[in-house]
């Protein structure tokens, strides 16, 4: 194996790395978002867990975030929390998600 061919298989494992931790921080927001969301709608405990669940399969249906905001925004439509407050509280936590996610948590 070349140096070059070392070098082009360390940047595809970093590659991997970056986009692994990437879709596991947007797991952790979503997730977030749900708990956060649940609690707007006087879920908790193990109801709040199973919709947060709920919001995190959501983001399997379409590329990009816009499921995700669809079906929490259509959940707190009724509760009085606007699609703009949902999608503010998304990219709030966003940088908590990373955090969790680079610490192990």
């Amino acid at each position: 194996m070349t140096t070059f061919d070392k070098r082009q298989e360390g940047f595809e494992k970093k590659f991997a790395l970056d986009e692994e931790q990437k879709f596991k921080a947007l797991a952790r927001r979503n997730k977030l978002l749900g708990l956060w969301a649940a609690e707007k709608l006087g879920k908790s405990g193990a109801e709040a867990d199973a919709y947060a669940k709920e919001v995190v399969a959501a983001d399997f249906e379409e590329a990009g975030d816009n499921d995700v905001l669809r079906k929490v925004a259509g959940d707190l439509a009724g509760h009085g929390v606007s699609d703009a407050e949902v999608r503010k509280k998304m990219d709030e936590l966003l940088p908590e998600a990373v955090a969790q996610v680079k610490a192990g948590q």
